[in-house]
């Protein structure tokens, strides 16, 4: 038994046609058909019911099935470690990143990274703050995107651009009608996010609001607070990089008197083998948003 014979097997599953498994696999119809004929011969149970060129797996071949991912799966993931540990900017990186930052960071960064690291495989993975430092811990995370400091020792950090928060108000409000508002003429209806995100303690403390703000909403996400102050329940701050989607619901954006806003940090494990590639991530990503910070502030963006 082979990988590659394996790769065979499960390119048959999801085809079903020796033709189609065999022009994925790189190979000739004969040559697979006759590799899987064997594999059938040393696991001495028959894998697919044939009629002509179409295969239909058998009862056996899905109770296997499972198991040869795994193991396919696996042999992968030791390639891919081997070309990480021979270039780092090479393989997977798996990427977290705060979901009050994903949405509208990744559209913008996405193209630059697949110029510039061209041998790089980003996956992206969005959560909150907490969960991704788990999972960076536990080396399920090569890095991640966050807007906070890190703690401990074992995980470090560093800024990658400076992000404004912008007053987001219905186009009614009072507030809508100056140049710049201060943040703490936006607390008595502020709107923020559930426990958990960043974002939520960022912006009561922007507002000068250290408990509970007057609304009852909680909301999970950064798109439900644009569509409730759309809809004239409130105002709240967002950071400047989900402008776009904030004038696209009809809500009028303005600076903040005290320009106050987050910094984006990117983190990792301190002794993570490819620092490389946490840097050039970092790079790439700081040099796409360089210069963002002005203009957001100053509302052109």
């Amino acid at each position: 038994m082979n990988l590659r014979d394996l790769r065979y097997l499960l390119a048959l599953v999801e085809h079903g046609h020796f033709g189609r498994a065999a022009e994925t696999c790189g190979v000739s119809q004969p040559t697979l058909s006759v590799q899987v004929r064997k594999l059938e011969d040393m696991l001495g149970v028959m894998l697919f019911e044939r009629a002509g060129k179409a295969v239909t797996p058998t009862a056996a071949c899905e109770r296997l099935i499972a198991h040869v991912r795994a193991a396919v799966a696996e042999a992968d993931a030791i390639l891919a470690v081997a070309r990480g540990l021979r270039d780092p900017l090479a393989g997977p990186f798996r990427l977290g990143i705060i979901p009050t930052l994903a949405p509208y960071l990744l559209p913008l960064v996405f193209a630059p990274l697949r110029e510039a690291l061209p041998a790089l495989e980003v996956e992206p993975w969005e959560d909150q703050t907490a969960a991704l430092l788990d999972r960076l811990r536990a080396h399920e995370l090569d890095a991640a995107l966050l807007a906070t400091e890190v703690d401990g020792p074992d995980l470090a950090s560093q800024p990658l651009f400076a992000e404004p928060f912008l007053a987001a108000l219905p186009p009614e409000h009072p507030l809508a009608a100056r140049e710049s508002v201060a943040e703490e003429d936006l607390a008595p209806d502020i709107l923020v996010l559930a426990d958990g995100h960043c974002l939520r303690d960022q912006a009561l403390a922007a507002c000068g609001r250290g408990g509970m703000p007057g609304s009852p909403l909680r909301a999970a996400s950064l798109s439900t607070l644009l569509n409730m102050v759309a809809a004239g329940y409130g105002t709240t701050l967002i950071p400047g990089l989900a402008a776009g989607a904030a004038q696209d619901a009809g809500i009028v954006l303005r600076p903040l008197a005290a320009r106050a806003g987050r910094v984006v940090r990117i983190a990792w494990r301190a002794r993570f083998p490819r620092r490389a590639a946490v840097d050039a991530v970092g790079r790439v990503i700081a040099a796409r948003l360089r210069g963002f910070a002005e203009g957001a502030a100053a509302g052109t963006i």
